[in-house]
Parts: C-alpha cells; structure tokens; sequence
C-alpha cells in the first residue's frame, strides 16, 4: 500500500530569523578549518531526486536552466532573506553557479549549495562573534532620542554594497531589541546580559550545523520551486514525520528543549513511561545519557537538541539512564541518575477528543456533541503487522462518536479548525462515517489517469445533525471531509474559507531520508479543486488570519486552480431552504453578542496593526505607540465588560498583571529561536508554535465553537418546525 498524504509542509526557511554575519569582504574562499562538506552518499541521493522530480512531480517539469537560476535565489533567500548576512559582492560571486547547477546535480556535484553555505556561515559566524565581543560599547551608545525607524518589511531590501550599510541595518537591527528589552522594564545590566546569551545561543546553533542540515536546505530549495509540498526529508526527519502521522513512538515521553547549555525537560507525556516512573520532572536538566544497565553514560552538554533526543529515544523494553541537574537544585554540581525502562509512547493530546456544549433553547437546553480533530493520523506500521488495537482517526472517532450518542447529544459539530491534513486514507474513512456509500474524493495522477475513492459498501452511519467547523488552518484531508459534507448536503459548514490545497503527496524513500513529492490532485465530487480556493463554509464567521500571508494563495510555486468532470451523489437534505434562516439567525445573535464583537473587534485592531511598516527607534514615539496600541486594547476588552454588565478596568494589568510587556519581549525572543523547544516525539521546529501556543492560552470562552453549536440547534428546531408544519398540513 503507497501512503498519500494530505499534510501541507512549511518552508524549509529556517536560518534567516534572527541570525547575522557579514563583517568580512574579499574573495571568495571557503574557510579551511570549519567548512563542512558533502558525502557520496548524499551524491547518490540528490542524483537520484533529481530524477524523481523530473519524471514523477504532477507538473513534469524539467531541472533547467531556468530552473536552475531560481534554484539559486530560492537558496540564498533561505540562509538570508532577510539581507543582513551576505553581501552584493558575495551574490555578485555566487552568478557563477546561476545556469549550472541543473548540470551539477544530476552528477551528485553538489559544491555550490556547500559552497554558498560555508560562505554564509563564516559571515555569520563573524557577525555575532563581533556583537558579543563589542555589545556593551554598542549599546552605550545607542541615542533614544534620535528620529529614525526600524523597518519591518525587508522583502525590497538591496544587498548591502558596502561594510557601513550592513553595519547600519545591524545598528537599528540592535537597538530595536534593545528598546524592547527597556520598554520590558529590563535594568541596563540585564540587557546586555540578555542579548549575550541570546547571541552566544545562536552562534552554538550555528557551529552545530553539519552536512545533512545543509544538504536538506540546499535539496528543498529545489523540491519547493516544483510546488511548496514537495520536501526533502533527512533521516531523522523521516523519523519525525512518522512519529507524527501515527501520534506513537518508542521513548520515554519528554518533551525536550534547549537552554543555554543543557537539554531541559519542558513537560512529561501523560502516562508515559517517564510520567510512570516518577523520577524525571519538567526544569530538570539531563547531562548525561547511558545505555541500559550499565553502560557508559555520555556527557551531552552542549550538544545538539536532536543528537540528545536520538540518544534518549529507543526500542519498547529497553533501558536508558539520565543523568540530571534537578530543576529544583540551586547548584549545577548536584546530579541525580534516572532509570527509566522504554515503552510505547501514546501522543493522546494530539488525538481527537469529545466534549458537549448545553446550548440554551427557550426553557430547553440541548446537547451538543463537540469531536476535535486536530489531524488526520494513523499508525501504518501498525496497521501492516496485523495490530487490532492501531491507531487512526476514524477509529477514534468512532468510539468518541459512540460514547456521545450515548449520553444523548442531539446533534454533533466536527471541529477541523487548525488540521493541517494528513492520511487520505482517513480522510475517506472518516468520511464514511457520516454517509451510507459513495464517493468522498476524485484524484488526479501525474499520467492524468483519473480514479475515485470513498465508501464503497452500504453501512450503518451517523444520521443526526452535523455541523463542521474549519478556518484558514484547515488543509488538505481536512478540505476533502468539509467538501465532501457539503456537496452531499450531509452538514453545514461554518468558519473561515480553508488553507486550499489540494494536492496529494507520496513518501519515497531515497539513499539517505526520503522525499516526499506531489504526484496528484485531489477534487471534490462536484468535480471542483479545493486548489487555491479551499472550502467556502455555507457560514462565513469572522477570520482570524490574514489571507494574504496564509494559505496556498500565499506560496509561491503552489499549482493552479482547475476542474474536472462531477460524480453523480446522492443529496441527503436541501440545505438551501434553510441557510438563509440560520444565517439570519447568526447575524441576529452575533450583532447582540459582546464575545463574538469583541472577537471581530480584536480582528479589525489586529488588521490595522499588520499594516505597521516599521518601528520608531525614539524612545518617547515607542512608548506613544505601544499605549495607543494599549490603549485601542482597553476600550475593546471594557465594551465587552460594559455589554455583559461588568465593571470597566482602568487598565488591562486589573485583569491580567502577568501579560506585561516583558512577556511579549520574551516571546519575540522565543521566536527568533523557533527551533528550541521540542521533544523525544518530535524535533522539528513547526513543534515549537503549537507548544507555545497551548501553553498560552487562557480560560476565554470559544466564541466560534459555541456558535457552531448554536448554529447546529437553529438547523435541528427549524427542521423540526418544518417537519410539524408539514404533518399539520396532511392532517
């Protein structure tokens, strides 16, 4: 069986966030001592995705030229994007590997992606060795009164042509983070202090970067100029992609991060084997790692996250030992060792879940089912090996869709917000859960062969009120379920127009990791591409993301929006006798209902903002912006108080005392190192969004998850006041 999978996959842009270099000019030479350099065996593969590229990707496109020459700018433009590291004499040097690299590369020469790494790496590696030797003379002089801005925008940006412009944009680049770290209340000790470590913690990242980081920044700034979905994965990130599309793995359960030195415990898997032994707790750091019994234990600090979390994870049964620094000890010198016995790792939280809304009806108070996909996941290994018990959405689903109908909802909402896809395996399977029989998908091959997949045999299936729920994050599998639901007329779809891919990827493994590349599109029954365009909700609620820097629209290379011929289906109700009611039902509550104005408010200040272009440097402009910003902030959280007939605040710090800036410098910080937090289930970076993200939120109600519901019982008491009208008349 050939895995499809339906999951967009961010940039590989990984290395421009907050990194510098860029203090030397002169020829171009690579340094002797820290150049790192390629393997035959990455030869082998990148000859051998070349080839897969050329004869498999759905646009059968050819590695030219022309190709080539964007092949170098899509890979500069990962490493510096930004403009801050290299300059025009470097890129003036690089022209030289512009129309060649189409002929390099399918003979495994890969010395112009090292090249113009090494290059890259020497000027950063300078840069931020210059800061932190020179960082308290530069912030000293820094003038706060001077008016002049920091820009936020830099796409337009020219490469810098002389060592003084470079050394300007670091100036202001510098003394923005300065402002914010004594806007934060931060003591002029503490600053230079902060920025040193933040310094010295990327220029560690950057020392530890080795061939096979190069080579997969190098081979996806090819695979994504075919489309944004087609990547390169390394070993270890094959590794973690598996782990996240069966949500298992065989580890102890820790969620690791980086600090400083040492690898920090941030939290512990719930009844994971390391939750189950007790020991381990979250602060603690882990030096050292032993294998089994007795073996040796390693000293790790100072080592990669990644080489760490290889060394703790391991097979089912078998022993590792940690070496840590109790989070709770004031002393590095104390050290306590952990014997922890590997297990299977169940990622419960990433699964779905069930809950149920009581949403007011007159005297009545009706149940809602509420089941929260937040992935379309199933364990393939274990499905091959004949595992009864494997996991997978629809299996999930079904169960949490049986223990509702058992403690008596009156009608369920499918949450997708946030699902960024998955298995098209699951995404039919599901689908089948709500319909008899019948289609859910058509897909289209490279070769323009043409088939059709869904729910082939009549079965039992969930006949009550439905109601899906999507926003701007709900991609790929999620997009077939919602249109699928909707051109069976099987449910109302509500929320946000949908992220709009509508492609279909296959994993093939390679010499060394894997690539995984769009060989297909996918289409709706009625025949049209959620390409681009995504999933219309029949209810468009207010969105929470900017359509312009998020969805397929937004990428660049994406594949066009086309259409082929619709499947004859069955429709099981006609939805447009009654969406003009519900939708003025919607409008109605929502006008009257201080959440949903709060929450579309926050949307208009949140526009208004994103058109900032850049950031006053004069102390007293900041402060004037920053308490405008508070200011807009205020008015609309005490609308909100005034409606429910609660008390206006003076302030926002009345309701919140910890939201203070510092925590939003804090987070700026966390940003710029995105690739800190992660875990013995996962180390890629797009983890580190999702964990900050939980861990922010708070106990505001949602907004758009109640109105679904409430949309759901307007359908289900209008359905039946149709049902009585229609019995009154033959009566």
């Amino acid at each position: 069986m050939v895995n499809k999978i339906l999951s967009p996959c961010p940039s590989f842009k990984t290395l421009g966030l907050a990194l510098s270099a860029s203090l030397i000019f002169g020829s171009f030479s690579l340094p002797s001592a820290a150049a790192i350099d390629y393997t035959d065996i990455q030869r082998e593969t990148v000859v051998e995705l070349v080839e897969q590229l050329e004869e498999r990707h759905y646009s059968k496109q050819a590695y030219t030229d022309e190709l080539s020459s964007q092949h170098l700018d899509a890979y500069i433009d990962s490493l510096d994007g930004s403009k801050m590291f290299l300059t025009a004499a470097d890129i003036k040097e690089f022209q030289q590997y512009r129309t060649v690299m189409d002929d390099q590369l399918p003979e495994g020469n890969l010395d112009a992606g090292f090249a113009i790494f090494n290059r890259f790496q020497e000027r950063l590696r300078t840069r931020l060795e210059s800061i932190n030797e020179n960082l308290p003379e530069i912030i000293a002089a820094m003038d706060f009164t001077v008016d002049e801005y920091y820009e936020l925008n830099t796409d337009d940006r020219d490469w810098a042509t002389a060592q003084l412009e470079l050394d300007e944009r670091w100036r202001k680049h510098l003394k923005n983070q300065v402002l914010s770290l004594r806007l934060a209340e931060k003591s002029a000790e503490e600053i230079p202090e902060t920025l040193n470590r933040r310094y010295t913690n990327q220029l560690k990242r950057v020392e530890q970067y080795n061939h096979q980081d190069v080579f997969q920044i190098y081979a996806n700034a090819l695979t994504e100029l075919y489309d944004p979905h087609t990547n390169y994965f390394s070993p270890r990130r094959s590794e973690n992609f598996n782990i996240n599309m069966s949500l298992s793995l065989e580890g102890i359960g820790a969620v690791l991060q980086a600090e400083d030195e040492y690898t920090k415990v941030a939290r512990l898997v719930p009844k994971g084997p390391a939750d189950k032994q007790g020991d381990l707790e979250p602060s603690d750091k882990i030096v050292g790692v032993g294998q089994g019994d007795e073996g040796d234990i390693e000293d790790v600090i100072g080592w990669r996250l990644d080489e760490v979390v290889q060394l703790i994870r391991g097979p089912k049964d078998s022993t590792v030992r940690l070496q840590v620094i109790p989070g709770k000890s004031k002393s590095t010198d104390e050290r306590k060792t952990i014997t922890i016995v590997r297990n299977e790792v169940k990622l419960e939280e990433q699964s779905a879940q069930k809950e149920i809304l009581e949403i007011p009806d007159g005297d009545d108070t009706i149940k809602v089912g509420v089941i929260d996909i937040p992935a379309f996941y199933i364990d393939f290994e274990a499905m091959r090996r004949g595992d009864k018990d494997y996991k997978s959405t629809t299996r999930d689903v079904k169960k949490l869709l049986q223990e509702l109908q058992d403690e008596g909802v009156d009608g369920l909402v499918v949450d997708l917000r946030n699902n960024g896809g998955g298995s098209l395996q699951e995404a039919n399977e599901l689908t089948g859960l709500f319909i008899e029989y019948g289609p859910t998908v058509q897909i289209r091959h490279s070769s323009r062969r043409v088939w059709r997949d869904g729910k082939r045999l009549k079965s039992d299936y969930y006949e009550g009120p439905l109601v899906v729920l999507i926003n701007r994050l709900s991609a790929s599998a999620s997009e077939i379920f919602a249109g699928a639901i909707q051109d069976y007329e099987r449910g109302i779809i509500v929320g946000d127009r949908s992220f709009g891919k509508g492609t279909v990827q296959t994993l093939s493994p390679l010499t060394e990791g894997q690539l995984k590349i769009t060989e297909s599109k996918f289409y709706r029954i009625s025949g049209d591409s959620t390409q681009h365009r995504g999933v219309v909700p029949d209810l468009a609620f207010p969105s929470l993301f900017d359509t312009e820097e998020i969805g397929e629209s937004s990428l660049d290379h994406a594949l066009n929006w086309d259409q082929i011929n619709s499947v004859r289906h069955r429709r099981y109700d006609d939805l447009s006798s009654v969406l003009p009611l519900i939708t003025n039902l919607y409008e109605e509550r929502s006008e009257a209902n201080p959440d949903f104005v709060y929450l579309e408010d926050q949307i208009a200040m949140a526009t208004q903002t994103r058109k900032l272009e850049q950031l006053p440097l004069n102390e007293e402009k900041r402060i004037a912006l920053r308490e405008s910003q508070e200011s807009k902030a205020l008015a609309i959280e005490n609308k909100r108080r005034v409606a429910k007939g609660e008390a206006p605040l003076t302030s926002l710090d009345e309701e919140e005392e910890a939201v203070e800036q510092g925590e939003t410098d804090e987070v700026a910080e966390a940003a710029e190192q995105n690739d800190d937090t992660v875990a013995d289930v996962s180390d890629s970076s797009e983890d580190t969004a999702s964990e900050t993200a939980v861990s922010d939120e708070d106990d505001t109600p949602d907004v758009l998850l109640t109105e679904a519901g409430n949309v759901l019982v307007d359908a289900l008491v209008l359905k039946k006041t149709h049902y009585a009208a229609n019995v009154s008349e033959k009566e």
